[in-house]
Order: structure tokens, then sequence, then C-alpha cells
């Protein structure tokens, strides 16, 4: 699946997501964008920026799905790379989101491991998140989980709300996720009757897939 355009939809349409995952309170007026620095081409998966003039802090947000030794260095490169060209006044915090501890780097360098023992960098596995429950959480859920548990997680999402954004949502993951089937495969599979609406089972009909 292509995890990283998805989670940028999803982040993008829904802001409040990551404070969920953080496990905070939400706090409203975040822009989630999708930065490049300059040099080398440093590409985040998304920075969280508080309103102007606001004193929340700033959220860099990593989403990494395959395992990468060298992962920190380079996120935290990204960071001060940013922080150095964009000098903003706020606090900062980071979050490097993993589908499981399996994918995380087990042996940290001594400043990585200073960094994540003082909580400016925040390590979250998904597949951990038991105790909270949303559609949005629901979505990541839906993602990360087998493919014999997606009919109960969909299910699971849908007795939760009716969000037309979800439910276009839950269409995009279901698409990536069974690359295989068809649109009236999944449709059927998932109960999805309303997945004839979103856009993504309309661009699938038009590519005739």
């Amino acid at each position: 699946m292509k995890t990283d355009t998805l989670f940028y939809k999803i982040f993008q349409t829904f802001p409040q997501l990551v404070f969920q995952l953080l496990d905070r309170d939400v706090v409203p007026g975040y822009a989630f964008t999708s930065v490049e620095v300059k040099e080398k081409g440093f590409r985040f998966d998304g920075i969280f920026a508080p309103p102007p003039a606001s004193s929340e802090p700033i959220y860099f947000i990593e989403v990494q799905f395959q395992f990468n030794p060298d992962f920190y260095w380079q996120f935290l490169s990204e960071i001060f790379l940013y922080l150095n060209q964009q000098k903003p006044q706020q606090n900062w915090q980071a979050a490097a989101i993993f589908p499981s501890a399996r994918q995380d780097v087990k042996e940290l360098a001594s400043i990585h491991q200073e960094l994540i023992n003082s909580g400016r960098v925040v390590r979250i596995y998904l597949d951990e998140i038991t105790d909270r429950v949303s559609p949005e959480l629901g979505m990541i859920k839906l993602i990360t989980c087998r493919e014999d548990e997606a009919v109960a997680v969909v299910k699971e999402i849908r007795s939760s709300t009716t969000d037309e954004d979800i439910i276009r949502f839950i269409g995009d993951i279901l698409f990536y996720k069974f690359p295989k089937l068809s649109r009236r495969e999944i449709e059927i599979m998932f109960a999805l009757e309303d997945l004839r609406q979103t856009k993504v089972f309309q661009e699938a009909k038009d590519e005739g897939i």
C-alpha cells in the first residue's frame, strides 16, 4: 500500500487525528502541510503548524512502515534544518509513527535516546493503541490490520460514524489494501453500498478497474 499517500490525505482531512495519536486534547486551528526543506531535498510526511502568534508547539510527523536503521538521523536532520531555515518562535515536538515496534530502530544513538527520554521525540506504535477508540483511529487500524480482520474493522468504523469523509477514506484504504479485488467485490465484501458515491470509486470506474 502507498501508506505515505494515505496518511498524508488522512492527516490533511482530519488534523485532530495527530492529537488522538499523541493522546492529548485537540487544539483547534492547526494546519497540516508537507514541507520540503532546501538541502538534499528532505521532505517531511507532515508538519502541524499552529495559528500565527500561537504559543502552541509545532508538531513534526513522520510515518515509517519500513525498517530504516538511519531513520532518526534522517528525521532529526530534517527537523533541525527546518528550524534553522524557518526560525519559529514556538516550541516543537516530533512524532515517529510505526505500524509496530518491529519497524523501529532497536539500538539508538545516545542523542536519540536522550530526545526520546525527554519527550521531545515521541514514538507511536499503531498496533499498541487499544485503549482509545474513534472513527479516525479506526481508519489507522484499517490500514495496519491483517486482511482477514478488515471486514470487522470496517463494521466497527461504520457503526460509530456516518461522516462522508470517513466513508470516502474507507474506500481509499480498501482499494489500496486489496488491489486485486474489483470495486464491486469490495462493495459486496464490506457492505459499502454508499461506496458508489465516493471519489475513489468513481475514479476506479472511469479507469475500468
